[in-house]
């Protein structure tokens, strides 16, 4: 999921070098973090979430095989 999240960010985002991805795992949820430059925060997000919106999509879809919930976390 963490290769995922972080290829599609650096294919979104002007500064690919500051892309920060992190992933922490409990029993039945895992939860990634993404971290990018303030100025690419926009280019993340989208208009009206919508960026984000489908980025959490395609990990939860991506998470059905593994029967565990998938939290995207957009952090300034």
């Amino acid at each position: 999921m963490k290769e995922l999240v972080e290829i599609i960010a650096k294919s979104l985002v002007t500064h690919p070098d500051q892309v920060v991805v992190t992933e922490t795992e409990n029993e039945n949820t895992v939860v990634i973090e993404l971290r990018v430059a303030p100025d690419d925060m926009g280019k993340v997000i989208g208009k009206q979430g919508r960026i984000a919106k489908a980025l959490r999509t395609i990990v939860k879809v991506a998470a059905t095989k593994t029967d565990k919930k998938v939290v995207v976390d957009i952090l300034q």
